[in-house]
């Protein structure tokens, strides 16, 4: 075993009380060290117009965030989540599993999203089972306990590629549901730019893409995270912007993608106003792909 695996095992071990008051900690050390970071954050944070309490909140947040981590990862894989967690609106999710449907289930960058989709495993699986989206690390032993520690029973992991892709689609054809963090900027050429908090984002079309394709249909779900280590609320909730209507003509295929990218968005944006110290605004939201620019700002409105 490395020392980095030993080390990880040994923080999942520590109350949850303790790992938040630590990552707090770590959250502040980050923004204080990395300029790039910390100019990254007020400057996402700023266009969304959240106050200076909101934002210094959220630092902590994202270091509360990287120190719960490996307690959702690395506990046995048979063993329940071992902190409190409570569901809000849990009816949302058994009416449309009632429904012998696929489900798409949409979680930003928001709260526990590790949680989250641990948690849907442990009430709803055994009945609909769920396969996450990720986004393979860079880092070796990341990119490892990203495919062995996510999988768990009923909850398996889907790598954001063409494969994965087809595992997802396979995954709702077969009444089941998968799940994705809509904010999470795609692989070149699986997106479109569309507004996010006024600024142009590439954003994934992924989500609606499977939903039109299999029938399936679509949550926001996400994790609060709660003050002093007093575990998680899980709250589903209807997508609060619809996506375009259904049935549009083969060659409106691409208005169509930026319909639903954009309404996608939108609902983001409400849920992450409703809690904004809870969102990782030091994300690259904004990163532009290299084979696909972002479209040239419009002008402002010269006053006459």
């Amino acid at each position: 075993m490395s020392f980095a695996l030993w080390l990880l095992r040994g923080v999942a071990r520590c109350p949850l009380r303790l790992l938040h008051g630590l990552g707090t900690g770590l959250g502040w050390a980050a923004y204080a060290v990395s300029p790039s970071y910390r100019q990254r954050l007020n400057a996402n944070a700023a266009l969304a117009g959240v106050s200076e309490e909101g934002r210094r909140a959220a630092i902590g947040a994202a270091g509360r965030m990287s120190m719960e981590t490996p307690r959702l990862w690395l506990r046995a894989h048979d063993a329940p989540i071992a902190d409190p967690v409570r569901w809000e609106d849990a009816e949302l999710v058994e009416e449309h599993i009632g429904r012998g449907r696929g489900l798409v289930l949409l979680t930003p960058h928001i709260g526990s999203f590790e949680v989250t989709a641990q948690a849907y495993a442990e009430r709803f699986g055994a009945r609909q089972p769920l396969t996450v989206l990720y986004r393979p690390a860079r880092q070796a032993l990341l990119r490892e306990l990203q495919q062995t520690a996510r999988a768990r029973p009923h909850l398996a992991t889907a790598p954001a590629t063409l494969a994965g892709v087809r595992q997802l689609m396979r995954a709702l054809k077969r009444g089941e549901t998968v799940g994705m963090l809509p904010d999470q900027v795609p692989p070149e050429g699986m997106g479109v730019w569309a507004p996010f908090f006024g600024r142009q984002a590439y954003t994934m079309t992924l989500a609606a893409k499977l939903a039109r394709q299999s029938g399936a249909e679509m949550l926001v779900i996400w994790g609060e995270r709660l003050p002093r280590g007093a575990g998680y609320v899980i709250r589903p909730m209807r997508l609060p912007t619809p996506l375009a209507s259904a049935g549009a003509l083969p060659a409106e295929a691409e208005a169509v993608a930026l319909a639903d990218a954009t309404a996608i968005n939108r609902s983001m944006e409400a849920l992450i106003r409703a809690a904004p110290s809870q969102y990782l605004w030091g994300y690259h939201r904004y990163k532009q792909p290299r084979q696909q620019p972002a479209p040239a700002a419009e002008p402002s409105a010269t006053p006459s």
